[in-house]
């Protein structure tokens, strides 16, 4: 059964020709092992690759670098910092819990202070108070472009312009943005810059990369860190260009109509501001938890994410909301993947309804024999059969 993907943000489909490349290299490395197959690849694994993130994020080819993923690149050009008890560390409230784990190991390291930039009410990134701040203390400055679980987008360039000058190291996480957002690390103005490959640009499982500045190069501990497997780097190579490709052509963003689904479904809370256009939209049923109604949705050949607390530690929307649904449009969906949503969300609903609606009238009542009380205090009447009586001592 084909399925309506709506979750490019957790794990995008690969292309046909991605998963062609990706099949062929695994089977010569099955066959013939991993020397012949790094020969066979040559220039793909050393020259190739780099020359398409390079010219995908707007910097020199040699300034990027491959990981497993942006929460190891994250944590490889980190941990090597050289900071000292009088620095401060910010972070933001979308902090994803991989990235938040390093810079706790960071901080307890090198006993730096861990300081998290509030959000206003709108639910964006307080630049006034970061502007308040801001001094020569500041030494690293982590900011997640698009928030994972609510699809907010933080505006990565103003905070590059407002810590230009200043001694700040500049990371941004761009995991869920790069392939569905224009991402300009040179023009960002950052120092690090990491994202998977998996997600909007459709590539690879456990492969990732980074934009590393010169000046942050030193802290990558000589480069030793693991590497991900040369058939993901050939399938990455490959998204690479299909996605080059695909930015070429006109498209059309279905966000908005993915919206109007949710707000027009009784029952379902949109917990994405209506401002953004990340591809990213985050609800919840008043009732339903979020994984039956995931599950229903799966049956139903449309698929999308349940998200829980614990990956943005530091941020709920609000303190009953500790899980949530996630689906996320790229170029690749199409109206009639929105129209069988509509029309598998509602069917959701009202099946997961009917089913909590069988379980109340088949549940056996309970009922509960009298309250014993004992003797009855001296001086005090006897408690009534059934009732819990309290007196005053």
């Amino acid at each position: 059964m084909n399925t309506a993907h709506l979750d490019t943000a957790g794990t995008g489909r690969m292309p046909a020709a991605v998963r062609a490349v990706l099949a062929d290299a695994t089977t010569r490395d099955d066959l013939y092992g991993p020397y012949d197959l790094e020969e066979r690849l040559g220039a793909v694994l050393h020259t190739e690759v780099y020359a398409r993130l390079g010219d995908l994020l707007g910097v020199p080819a040699a300034d990027t670098v491959l990981f497993t993923g942006a929460a190891a690149a994250f944590e490889a050009c980190v941990s090597g910092l050289d900071l000292t008890p009088g620095d401060r560390v910010w972070t933001t409230p979308y902090e994803g819990v991989a990235r938040l784990g390093a810079l706790h190991d960071l901080r307890d390291r090198t006993r730096c202070t861990l300081e998290v930039v509030p959000l206003r009410a709108d639910g964006g990134l307080d630049l006034e108070w970061m502007s308040a701040h801001l001094d020569e203390d500041v030494a690293l400055v982590s900011v997640t472009h698009v928030a994972p679980t609510l699809g907010t987008v933080t505006p990565v360039e103003a905070v590059g312009r407002l810590l230009a000058g200043h001694r700040a190291r500049y990371a941004v996480d761009a995991s869920h943005s790069v392939g569905r957002l224009p991402v300009d690390a040179a023009a960002l103005g950052c120092d690090l810059l990491t994202a998977d490959g998996w997600r909007f640009l459709r590539g690879p499982d456990s492969i990732g990369f980074a934009y590393v500045a010169p000046a942050l190069r030193a802290s990558l501990a000589g480069g030793a860190h693991p590497l991900p497997h040369p058939a993901a780097v050939a399938a990455l190579n490959a998204a690479l260009a299909h996605h080059a490709a695909a930015a070429r052509l006109p498209r059309r963003d279905l966000t908005a109509e993915l919206r109007a689904v949710l707000e027009r479904t009784p029952g379902i809370e949109v917990l994405t501001p209506a401002r953004e256009r990340s591809g990213i939209l985050a609800f919840r049923h008043a009732d339903l938890p979020a994984g039956l109604v995931r599950r229903a949705l799966a049956r139903r050949g449309v698929v999308v994410r349940k998200t829980v607390a614990q990956e943005t530690p530091l941020h709920r929307p609000r303190p009953e909301v500790t899980t949530a649904l996630r689906a996320s449009v790229h170029y690749d969906n199409t109206p009639e993947d929105i129209a069988r949503f509509d029309e598998a969300l509602r069917e959701t609903i009202a099946e997961l309804r009917a089913e909590r609606r069988a379980a109340e009238r088949t549940a056996p009542v309970r009922t509960l024999g009298p309250v014993s009380t004992g003797p009855a205090a001296p001086g005090r009447a006897p408690a009534r059969r059934g009732h819990l009586t309290l007196v005053a001592g």
